[in-house]
Protein backbone atom coordinates (compact mmCIF):
# COMPACT_ATOMS: atom_id res chain seq x y z
CA UNK A 1 0.00 0.00 0.00
CA UNK A 2 1.49 3.22 -1.19
CA UNK A 3 0.31 6.36 0.78
CA UNK A 4 0.61 9.57 -1.63
CA UNK A 5 0.50 13.15 0.46
CA UNK A 6 -1.26 15.83 -0.80
CA UNK A 7 1.39 18.92 1.10
CA UNK A 8 -0.39 21.52 0.27
CA UNK A 9 -3.45 19.87 1.86
CA UNK A 10 -1.22 18.86 4.23
CA UNK A 11 0.20 22.55 5.40
CA UNK A 12 -3.40 23.76 5.48
CA UNK A 13 -4.06 21.88 8.34
CA UNK A 14 -0.10 22.23 9.64
CA UNK A 15 0.65 18.42 9.06
CA UNK A 16 4.00 17.34 7.60
CA UNK A 17 4.90 14.06 5.75
CA UNK A 18 6.84 13.21 8.75
CA UNK A 19 3.87 13.64 11.17
CA UNK A 20 1.75 11.42 9.09
CA UNK A 21 4.12 8.50 8.81
CA UNK A 22 4.94 8.57 12.61
CA UNK A 23 1.03 8.50 13.25
CA UNK A 24 1.00 5.41 10.41
CA UNK A 25 4.30 3.71 11.84
CA UNK A 26 2.10 4.32 15.28
CA UNK A 27 -0.88 2.52 13.50
CA UNK A 28 0.34 -0.28 12.29
CA UNK A 29 3.51 -0.98 14.49
CA UNK A 30 2.86 0.28 17.50
CA UNK A 31 4.68 2.78 19.95
CA UNK A 32 5.71 1.92 23.50
CA UNK A 33 5.03 4.76 25.26
CA UNK A 34 5.07 3.61 28.87
CA UNK A 35 4.98 0.49 31.60
CA UNK A 36 2.33 -1.37 34.14
CA UNK A 37 3.85 -3.06 36.88
CA UNK A 38 2.07 -5.66 38.50
CA UNK A 39 3.88 -7.51 41.43
CA UNK A 40 7.47 -8.45 39.77
CA UNK A 41 6.53 -8.39 36.28
CA UNK A 42 6.66 -5.58 33.59
CA UNK A 43 3.99 -4.60 30.85
CA UNK A 44 4.98 -2.45 27.75
CA UNK A 45 1.63 0.01 27.19
CA UNK A 46 1.57 0.07 23.20
CA UNK A 47 -0.83 2.02 21.39
CA UNK A 48 -1.41 0.29 18.24
CA UNK A 49 -4.68 -1.33 15.95
CA UNK A 50 -6.11 -4.05 16.25
CA UNK A 51 -4.70 -6.97 14.38
CA UNK A 52 -8.09 -6.95 12.51
CA UNK A 53 -8.18 -3.45 11.31
CA UNK A 54 -4.26 -4.03 10.18
CA UNK A 55 -4.77 -6.87 8.01
CA UNK A 56 -7.76 -4.44 5.73
CA UNK A 57 -7.39 -1.73 3.53
CA UNK A 58 -10.46 0.15 4.22
CA UNK A 59 -8.88 1.21 8.06
CA UNK A 60 -6.57 3.96 6.39
CA UNK A 61 -9.79 5.78 4.81
CA UNK A 62 -11.11 6.06 8.18
CA UNK A 63 -7.81 6.50 10.12
CA UNK A 64 -8.17 9.87 11.80
CA UNK A 65 -4.46 11.68 11.90
CA UNK A 66 -4.02 14.55 15.13
CA UNK A 67 -2.97 18.34 14.36
CA UNK A 68 -0.87 20.57 15.88
CA UNK A 69 -4.05 22.74 16.89
CA UNK A 70 -5.95 19.96 18.70
CA UNK A 71 -8.07 18.70 16.13
CA UNK A 72 -8.08 15.52 13.86
CA UNK A 73 -8.17 15.36 10.07
CA UNK A 74 -9.17 12.08 8.24
CA UNK A 75 -6.27 10.22 6.06
CA UNK A 76 -8.32 9.99 2.78
CA UNK A 77 -8.21 14.37 3.27
CA UNK A 78 -4.65 14.98 2.92
CA UNK A 79 -3.76 11.60 1.08
CA UNK A 80 -4.37 9.17 -1.64
CA UNK A 81 -4.10 5.40 -1.01
CA UNK A 82 -3.07 3.21 -3.93
CA UNK A 83 -1.63 0.12 -4.82
CA UNK A 84 2.27 -0.54 -5.63
CA UNK A 85 4.09 -2.54 -6.30
CA UNK A 86 8.12 -2.38 -4.67
CA UNK A 87 11.44 -4.26 -5.81
CA UNK A 88 12.06 -5.12 -2.24
CA UNK A 89 15.53 -6.14 -1.07
CA UNK A 90 18.03 -8.46 -3.08
CA UNK A 91 18.99 -11.13 -1.75
CA UNK A 92 22.27 -12.90 -3.12
CA UNK A 93 23.58 -16.43 -1.89
CA UNK A 94 26.70 -17.69 -3.91
CA UNK A 95 26.48 -14.22 -5.98
CA UNK A 96 22.76 -15.18 -7.72
CA UNK A 97 19.80 -13.72 -6.71
CA UNK A 98 17.30 -15.76 -4.06
CA UNK A 99 13.67 -15.38 -3.38
CA UNK A 100 12.87 -17.32 -0.49
CA UNK A 101 9.36 -18.54 0.15
CA UNK A 102 8.73 -19.99 3.39
CA UNK A 103 5.69 -22.22 4.78
CA UNK A 104 4.84 -24.03 7.85
CA UNK A 105 4.04 -28.04 8.09
CA UNK A 106 1.31 -29.36 10.10
CA UNK A 107 2.22 -30.70 13.28
CA UNK A 108 1.17 -34.20 13.06
CA UNK A 109 3.13 -34.78 9.22
CA UNK A 110 6.90 -34.39 8.95
CA UNK A 111 8.69 -32.10 6.01
CA UNK A 112 10.15 -35.36 4.21
CA UNK A 113 6.66 -36.64 3.22
CA UNK A 114 5.71 -33.32 2.19
CA UNK A 115 8.26 -32.31 0.54
CA UNK A 116 8.26 -35.69 -1.95
CA UNK A 117 4.45 -36.14 -2.21
CA UNK A 118 3.46 -32.70 -2.66
CA UNK A 119 6.00 -29.93 -3.24
CA UNK A 120 8.00 -31.87 -5.22
CA UNK A 121 5.26 -32.24 -7.99
CA UNK A 122 4.06 -28.95 -7.88
CA UNK A 123 7.83 -27.82 -8.64
CA UNK A 124 8.19 -30.12 -11.13
CA UNK A 125 4.95 -29.07 -12.98
CA UNK A 126 6.07 -25.28 -13.10
CA UNK A 127 7.45 -24.08 -16.17
CA UNK A 128 10.04 -21.58 -15.00
CA UNK A 129 11.59 -19.45 -17.61
CA UNK A 130 15.34 -19.64 -18.75
CA UNK A 131 18.07 -18.71 -16.27
CA UNK A 132 15.06 -19.58 -13.23
CA UNK A 133 15.60 -22.07 -11.05
CA UNK A 134 14.15 -23.84 -7.86
CA UNK A 135 15.12 -25.93 -4.95
CA UNK A 136 14.58 -26.97 -1.18
CA UNK A 137 16.46 -25.55 1.59
CA UNK A 138 15.44 -24.57 5.06
CA UNK A 139 14.74 -27.66 6.90
CA UNK A 140 14.50 -30.25 4.14
CA UNK A 141 18.44 -29.02 3.48
CA UNK A 142 19.43 -29.74 6.81
CA UNK A 143 17.88 -32.98 6.85
CA UNK A 144 19.63 -33.79 3.74
CA UNK A 145 23.09 -33.04 5.34
CA UNK A 146 21.98 -34.96 8.67
CA UNK A 147 21.26 -38.35 5.95
CA UNK A 148 24.11 -37.61 4.23
CA UNK A 149 26.57 -37.59 6.93
CA UNK A 150 24.17 -40.63 9.08
CA UNK A 151 24.31 -42.38 5.84
CA UNK A 152 28.49 -42.30 6.43
CA UNK A 153 28.70 -42.81 10.17
CA UNK A 154 26.55 -46.33 9.52
CA UNK A 155 28.76 -47.30 6.73
CA UNK A 156 31.53 -46.47 9.36
CA UNK A 157 30.29 -48.33 11.99
CA UNK A 158 30.07 -51.32 10.24
CA UNK A 159 33.26 -51.20 8.89
CA UNK A 160 34.77 -51.03 12.03
CA UNK A 161 32.73 -53.79 13.46
CA UNK A 162 34.32 -55.95 10.04
CA UNK A 163 37.42 -55.15 11.08
CA UNK A 164 37.15 -55.99 14.86
CA UNK A 165 35.68 -59.28 13.96
CA UNK A 166 38.27 -60.25 11.60
CA UNK A 167 40.72 -59.81 13.83
CA UNK A 168 38.91 -61.34 16.61
CA UNK A 169 38.20 -64.25 14.52
CA UNK A 170 41.06 -64.55 12.03
CA UNK A 171 38.55 -65.05 9.58
CA UNK A 172 36.71 -63.18 6.64
CA UNK A 173 33.77 -65.32 6.00
CA UNK A 174 32.56 -65.56 9.63
CA UNK A 175 32.45 -61.55 10.01
CA UNK A 176 30.25 -61.73 6.88
CA UNK A 177 27.85 -63.82 8.54
CA UNK A 178 27.80 -62.20 11.84
CA UNK A 179 26.80 -58.78 9.87
CA UNK A 180 23.95 -61.00 8.64
CA UNK A 181 22.27 -59.93 11.84
CA UNK A 182 22.28 -56.52 10.61
CA UNK A 183 20.47 -56.84 7.98
CA UNK A 184 17.69 -58.74 10.40
CA UNK A 185 17.61 -55.93 13.03
CA UNK A 186 16.82 -53.60 9.79
CA UNK A 187 13.45 -55.69 9.21
CA UNK A 188 12.24 -55.40 13.06
CA UNK A 189 13.51 -51.58 13.07
CA UNK A 190 11.05 -50.78 9.84
CA UNK A 191 8.38 -52.96 11.62
CA UNK A 192 8.56 -50.77 14.53
CA UNK A 193 7.85 -47.45 12.64
CA UNK A 194 5.18 -49.23 10.65
CA UNK A 195 3.35 -50.35 13.78
CA UNK A 196 3.02 -47.23 15.33
CA UNK A 197 3.21 -45.59 12.16
CA UNK A 198 6.28 -43.35 13.02
CA UNK A 199 7.86 -41.47 10.28
CA UNK A 200 11.47 -42.00 9.42
CA UNK A 201 13.22 -39.31 11.74
CA UNK A 202 16.69 -38.43 10.05
CA UNK A 203 18.41 -37.70 13.24
CA UNK A 204 17.29 -40.06 16.44
CA UNK A 205 16.01 -42.96 14.14
CA UNK A 206 19.55 -42.75 12.43
CA UNK A 207 21.28 -42.90 15.57
CA UNK A 208 18.62 -45.23 16.37
CA UNK A 209 19.97 -47.60 13.65
CA UNK A 210 23.46 -46.63 14.09
CA UNK A 211 23.58 -47.99 17.38
CA UNK A 212 21.75 -51.01 16.92
CA UNK A 213 23.86 -51.86 14.37
CA UNK A 214 26.60 -52.45 17.40
CA UNK A 215 24.68 -54.08 19.61
CA UNK A 216 22.79 -57.30 17.72
CA UNK A 217 26.38 -58.53 16.13
CA UNK A 218 27.00 -59.33 20.10
CA UNK A 219 24.51 -62.32 19.74
CA UNK A 220 26.02 -63.77 16.52
CA UNK A 221 29.00 -63.50 17.80
CA UNK A 222 28.49 -65.15 21.37
CA UNK A 223 27.48 -67.96 19.23
CA UNK A 224 29.66 -68.69 16.80
CA UNK A 225 32.35 -68.36 19.25
CA UNK A 226 31.06 -70.99 21.20
CA UNK A 227 30.53 -73.45 18.27
CA UNK A 228 34.60 -72.57 17.40
CA UNK A 229 35.65 -73.89 20.72
CA UNK A 230 33.05 -76.91 20.75
CA UNK A 231 34.33 -77.72 17.26
CA UNK A 232 38.27 -77.46 18.93
CA UNK A 233 36.73 -80.00 22.02
CA UNK A 234 35.91 -82.70 18.88
CA UNK A 235 32.31 -82.11 18.49
CA UNK A 236 31.44 -82.69 15.05
CA UNK A 237 29.86 -79.91 12.64
CA UNK A 238 26.02 -80.56 13.77
CA UNK A 239 26.42 -81.24 17.01
CA UNK A 240 28.60 -78.17 18.01
CA UNK A 241 26.19 -76.09 16.10
CA UNK A 242 22.90 -77.45 18.07
CA UNK A 243 24.84 -77.84 21.55
CA UNK A 244 26.12 -74.24 20.63
CA UNK A 245 22.56 -72.64 20.10
CA UNK A 246 21.16 -74.61 23.12
CA UNK A 247 23.92 -73.52 25.49
CA UNK A 248 23.88 -70.07 24.94
CA UNK A 249 19.90 -69.26 24.23
CA UNK A 250 19.69 -68.56 27.68
CA UNK A 251 22.47 -65.46 27.77
CA UNK A 252 21.21 -64.51 24.48
CA UNK A 253 17.14 -63.80 25.77
CA UNK A 254 18.31 -62.50 28.94
CA UNK A 255 20.63 -59.44 27.06
CA UNK A 256 18.06 -58.72 24.98
CA UNK A 257 15.17 -58.79 27.07
CA UNK A 258 16.95 -56.45 29.24
CA UNK A 259 18.00 -54.03 27.07
CA UNK A 260 14.38 -53.96 25.68
CA UNK A 261 12.59 -53.46 29.10
CA UNK A 262 15.42 -50.55 29.60
CA UNK A 263 14.09 -48.86 26.78
CA UNK A 264 10.47 -49.18 27.07
CA UNK A 265 10.28 -46.11 29.86
CA UNK A 266 11.34 -44.36 26.46
CA UNK A 267 8.41 -45.72 24.23
CA UNK A 268 6.11 -44.79 26.32
CA UNK A 269 7.35 -41.02 27.42
CA UNK A 270 7.79 -42.04 31.18
CA UNK A 271 10.35 -39.87 32.83
CA UNK A 272 11.82 -39.84 36.54
CA UNK A 273 12.86 -36.73 37.86
CA UNK A 274 15.33 -36.85 40.38
CA UNK A 275 15.55 -33.39 41.51
CA UNK A 276 12.08 -33.62 42.44
CA UNK A 277 11.99 -37.54 43.48
CA UNK A 278 8.75 -37.09 41.10
CA UNK A 279 7.84 -39.20 38.07
CA UNK A 280 6.49 -37.60 34.96
CA UNK A 281 4.24 -39.75 32.44
CA UNK A 282 4.58 -37.63 29.52
CA UNK A 283 7.78 -36.57 29.50
CA UNK A 284 9.40 -34.02 26.86
CA UNK A 285 12.34 -35.61 26.80
CA UNK A 286 11.45 -38.93 26.50
CA UNK A 287 9.33 -37.78 23.47
CA UNK A 288 12.55 -36.55 21.84
CA UNK A 289 14.07 -39.83 22.21
CA UNK A 290 10.64 -42.03 21.73
CA UNK A 291 11.88 -43.36 17.49
CA UNK A 292 15.00 -44.15 18.35
CA UNK A 293 14.18 -46.50 21.04
CA UNK A 294 11.26 -47.69 19.08
CA UNK A 295 13.75 -48.56 16.40
CA UNK A 296 16.59 -50.22 18.64
CA UNK A 297 13.38 -52.04 20.69
CA UNK A 298 11.84 -53.58 17.82
CA UNK A 299 15.20 -54.52 16.21
CA UNK A 300 16.89 -56.18 18.54
CA UNK A 301 13.34 -58.56 19.01
CA UNK A 302 13.30 -59.44 16.00
CA UNK A 303 16.93 -59.85 15.36
CA UNK A 304 16.87 -61.92 18.58
CA UNK A 305 14.82 -64.61 17.38
CA UNK A 306 16.22 -64.78 13.66
CA UNK A 307 19.49 -64.64 14.68
CA UNK A 308 19.86 -67.65 16.46
CA UNK A 309 18.47 -69.71 13.53
CA UNK A 310 19.77 -67.83 10.45
CA UNK A 311 23.55 -67.52 11.52
CA UNK A 312 23.88 -70.76 12.55
CA UNK A 313 22.52 -71.81 9.61
CA UNK A 314 24.46 -70.33 7.55
CA UNK A 315 27.55 -70.78 9.78
CA UNK A 316 26.83 -74.69 9.01
CA UNK A 317 26.50 -74.21 5.18
CA UNK A 318 29.60 -72.49 4.74
CA UNK A 319 31.30 -75.14 7.03
CA UNK A 320 29.87 -77.73 4.97
CA UNK A 321 31.19 -76.17 1.59
CA UNK A 322 34.66 -75.43 3.16
CA UNK A 323 34.96 -79.14 4.06
CA UNK A 324 33.95 -80.54 1.10
CA UNK A 325 35.76 -78.34 -1.13
CA UNK A 326 38.88 -79.96 1.01
CA UNK A 327 37.66 -83.41 0.49
CA UNK A 328 37.24 -82.65 -3.26
CA UNK A 329 41.24 -81.05 -3.49
CA UNK A 330 42.43 -84.18 -1.23
CA UNK A 331 40.69 -86.58 -3.61
CA UNK A 332 41.90 -84.44 -7.46
CA UNK A 333 45.54 -84.79 -5.37
CA UNK A 334 45.48 -87.98 -4.92
CA UNK A 335 44.11 -88.66 -8.29
CA UNK A 336 46.59 -86.73 -10.25
CA UNK A 337 49.65 -87.75 -7.86
CA UNK A 338 52.74 -86.36 -10.25
CA UNK A 339 55.06 -89.34 -11.02
CA UNK A 340 58.16 -87.28 -10.43
CA UNK A 341 57.19 -86.66 -6.61
CA UNK A 342 57.84 -90.53 -6.49
CA UNK A 343 61.14 -90.08 -7.65
CA UNK A 344 62.09 -86.99 -5.34
CA UNK A 345 60.99 -89.40 -2.64
CA UNK A 346 57.56 -88.37 -1.52
CA UNK A 347 55.36 -91.05 -0.46
CA UNK A 348 52.58 -92.24 -2.25
CA UNK A 349 49.18 -90.70 -1.22
CA UNK A 350 46.70 -92.85 0.13
CA UNK A 351 43.92 -94.10 -1.99
CA UNK A 352 46.33 -93.57 -5.17
CA UNK A 353 46.25 -96.14 -7.57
Amino acid sequence: MQVVVDRRKAGLFGLTTDMIGFALKTAYNGLNVSSFRQGDDDFDITPQLDEVDRRVVDVLHELLLPTPSGETVPLSTVATVTFAGIIGDIRRINNERVVTVKTNIEETRTTGPVVRQQAAGFIDRMALPAGYAMKFTGEQDEQKESEEFLTKAFLVALLLIFLVLVAMFNSVSLPFIIMTSVVLSLGGAFLGMALFRSPFGIIMTGVGVISLAGVVVNNAIVLLDYTGKLRQRGYALKEAVLAAGATRLRPVLLTAITTILGLIPMVTGVSFDFHTWSISWVSESSMWWKSMANVVIFGLMIATFLTPVVVPTLYYLMARVTEDRRHLVARLKALYWKPYARLAGEPRPKGDT
